[in-house]
């Protein structure tokens, strides 16, 4: 069925923007030109919804469209953290970084596609603390000995995770092992820890930016070349990018978040038909395929700041970003849910909800001791994979 005839022209506007607003960029090579040309598939996206096409073409040019969208958010919020310091940094990439994924969860809750909602929310906690840590720790360890971080952060994020697990599981078992499960009672149910989840998620942060800052500081960091007056560095010469304004970080934010808005309309109404002639399911789509697409930003960021040594902010994205997804993003969208009429509980399914639990044992296990090295990203990536490969056979 045809879009909105409005569409192209708003998905047109938004693109020239972000255009200007690229202009300068400092990442003038090929692959990044080729990479943010992608932006240019935001228009296309809406031709196809506006003009019916198939789902698939849709849905996978909305797919690559939002890419390039998310890693802009992502370039914009590592140039915010420049100025507060890895742990904000964290918080606020992981923060921005997100903001695709709610997109993206109440655009689908409001189509009724709640099961895809529930699997992107779970594929988004996999995949950065698998695949987002697993990668940058293979990135940034493969020309080290081994890297290192604040082992009090890593301890906090652990245990915070831990918590929503236990928010998962409980919900979960209690729709399985009552005798007549009441839907009002899972609903009630999922409020109330949903409340209690953003509580504690607001009390995690006074924790680590108030009452024990000094604590949860980052760990040493490399010494990187200076620059020179002349925007290159002092010993090799090669030029560095000069850092960007605080408006224009703040309006590429906006723009992108907007875009992300507009293509989302069309990834989502196109996802059920896509993922059946595909031969793909519901779960699969959601767990796999969009979690990875809606947390791109913060995917991209880890690893680049993990290249370099940056371990503590490479940590504070990829589990600040899991965290924030179970502890603030998901009871956001149970309440959104029952606000606008269509219901989302917390009862994951038994697969989805031990998932989860397995991951955050392995990753709490292997960042206990505030090192890390390229062959533990190794076991997180393999970890990662096995899931994967089970959730494509559900």
């Amino acid at each position: 069925m045809p879009g909105s005839g409005t569409a192209p022209f708003r998905s047109r506007v938004i693109v020239g923007a972000l255009f200007g607003l690229i202009g300068n960029h400092g990442g003038t090579l090929p692959v990044a030109r080729l990479f943010y040309g992608l932006t240019l598939l935001v228009p296309v996206a809406a031709w196809l919804d506006w003009t019916g096409a198939g789902p698939v073409p849709i849905f996978v040019t909305s797919c690559l469209a939002i890419l390039p969208l998310a890693g802009l958010m992502g370039e914009a919020t590592e140039q915010l953290a420049h100025r507060s310091g890895p742990g904000l940094g964290g918080l606020l990439n992981a923060t921005f970084g997100n903001a695709a994924e709610l997109i993206i969860g109440i655009i689908a809750l409001r189509a009724g596609e709640t099961e895809i909602v529930k699997a992107s929310i779970t594929g988004s906690i996999l995949g950065n603390l698998l695949m987002v840590l697993g990668l940058a720790m293979l990135v940034g360890g493969w020309t080290r000995q081994e890297l290192r971080f604040n082992k009090l952060a890593a301890e906090t994020g652990g245990g915070m995770m831990l918590l929503a697990t236990v928010a998962l599981v409980l919900p979960a078992i209690y729709a399985r092992v009552a005798t007549h499960p009441n839907p009002d009672h899972i609903e009630s149910l999922s409020l109330d820890i949903s409340y209690v989840l953003i509580a504690t998620y607001a009390a995690s942060l006074l924790f680590q930016f108030r009452t024990h800052r000094k604590l949860v500081a980052p760990a040493a960091a490399e010494e990187h070349e200076p620059a020179d007056g002349h925007g290159h560095t002092a010993e090799s010469g090669k030029p560095v990018d000069a850092p960007w304004s605080l408006t224009r970080s703040l309006v590429t934010l906006v723009a992108a978040a907007a875009a992300i808005g507009v293509v989302s309309e069309f990834l989502v109404g196109a996802v059920d038909e896509a993922g059946h002639l595909l031969g793909l399911g519901k779960v699969f789509m959601g767990v796999i395929v969009i979690a990875v697409v809606g947390n791109a930003a913060e995917h991209s960021t880890a690893i680049l700041v993990a290249r370099k040594g940056q371990m503590d902010l490479a940590l504070g994205i990829a589990m600040g970003s899991a965290m924030q997804i179970a502890l603030f993003v998901a009871p956001v969208l149970v309440i959104a849910g029952h606000l606008i009429g269509h219901t989302m509980g917390l009862e994951f399914t038994l697969l989805e909800v031990s998932a989860v639990m397995l991951s955050v044992m392995a990753v709490s296990y292997l960042v206990l001791d505030g090192r890390t090295n390229w062959f533990e990203g190794v076991q997180l990536l393999a970890i990662y994979t096995i899931l994967a490969m089970t959730f494509y056979f559900l």
